[in-house]
């Protein structure tokens, strides 16, 4: 058996067990639900759960994907948020609901290739970056609205991006599902996908072997900022407006917290972004479960760090033991 097999066993272990941690965490979770919130478990609050995570979900993917290339974006709820009230703007001014999500898609795209921009060509601190970016486009959202929610959008818009399909699934957890497959199987299969995961593993590595690390460290971002526009649509559809508290700062622990659950290494290279989206439903539940017990918000707030914190732990031993 060769130090490559040795070190590649070694990593399974490492990650089943935090997997086993995940779902020793998640049963811990229902049990509280069963024994203080036993409605939790209608079909109806199901439904809205999912509903919850979806939205959560899609920035998870797209922070999944910049956590495995080896970065991060915490800019994306402002992106989000911003995106969001550019195209809600448009559509009251206009009535034009049509173009109004490739106007908010597009928005997503610009601030993600920004970013994108700055980590990959100008080589500047992805932390740094993604931090003024968020404080600049909070800016940005809040002088824009003047923290007024931007309401009386068009019925068809919000009759579509809000529909409800078979058995009274949200559109958007069908469309999360079908984005987190498609995704799933491109980081697998694809070379584009192959290169993230070794850019995040060893950029020094990836270089000699050729790889285009920055087209496919900017290539990231942009998917992030994607990620930021389609959630702003089905965001906006399903709340009827937008506004600058759609991005606040405690969704950022929210994704990260997801990202980190579903298995993605902060320190990069490592895990699956299928996880992302089941890190965001044990999110939803967690905050869920939270506000049926009782729990003050910043209390909250340090449950979600001391979660984030458990499981960056197990990631290092994981890292060291590779």
């Amino acid at each position: 058996m060769s130090l490559a097999d040795i070190a590649s066993g070694t990593r399974r272990i490492a990650v089943s067990r935090q997997m086993i941690v995940a779902i020793v965490a998640f049963a811990v979770l229902l049990i509280v639900l069963g024994v203080y919130a036993p409605n939790f478990f209608r079909y109806n609050n199901i439904l809205n759960v999912l509903l919850q995570s979806s939205l959560l979900g899609f920035l998870a993917l797209g922070m999944s994907v910049v956590m495995i290339v080896g970065g991060i974006d915490l800019s994306l709820p402002a992106n989000m948020a911003l995106s969001a009230i550019v195209g809600a703007l448009y559509m009251r001014a206009t009535g034009d609901w049509i173009a109004a999500p490739f106007l908010m898609i597009g928005m997503g795209l610009c601030i993600g290739l920004v970013n994108g921009f700055a980590v990959a060509r100008l080589k500047m601190i992805p932390f740094v970056v993604t931090l003024a970016m968020m404080t600049v486009v909070s800016g940005i959202s809040v002088w824009t609205t003047n923290s007024i929610s931007i309401s009386q959008l068009p019925e068809t818009y919000l009759d579509i991006f809000a529909a409800r399909l078979a058995f009274r699934i949200p559109m958007t957890v069908v469309i999360a599902v079908v984005l987190v497959v498609a995704v799933s199987i491109l980081m697998k299969s694809s070379r584009l996908g192959r290169w993230g995961y070794a850019v995040g593993i060893n950029e020094r590595a990836a270089r000699v072997a050729r790889i285009p690390i920055s087209r496919v460290v900017m290539g990231s971002y942009v998917f992030a900022g994607l990620m930021a526009g389609i959630a702003a649509v089905l965001f906006t559809a399903r709340l009827g407006s937008a506004s600058a508290n759609m991005g606040n700062d405690g969704m950022v622990l929210d994704i990260v917290s997801a990202c980190v659950v579903g298995g993605i290494s902060i320190y990069g290279g490592q895990g699956k972004v299928a996880g992302a989206l089941l890190g965001a439903i044990f999110i939803t539940i967690l905050s869920n479960t939270m506000n049926l017990m009782g729990i003050s918000y910043y209390i909250s707030l340090v449950i979600k760090g001391a979660v984030i914190i458990a499981f960056v732990a197990v990631d290092r031993r994981r890292e060291a033991r590779a």
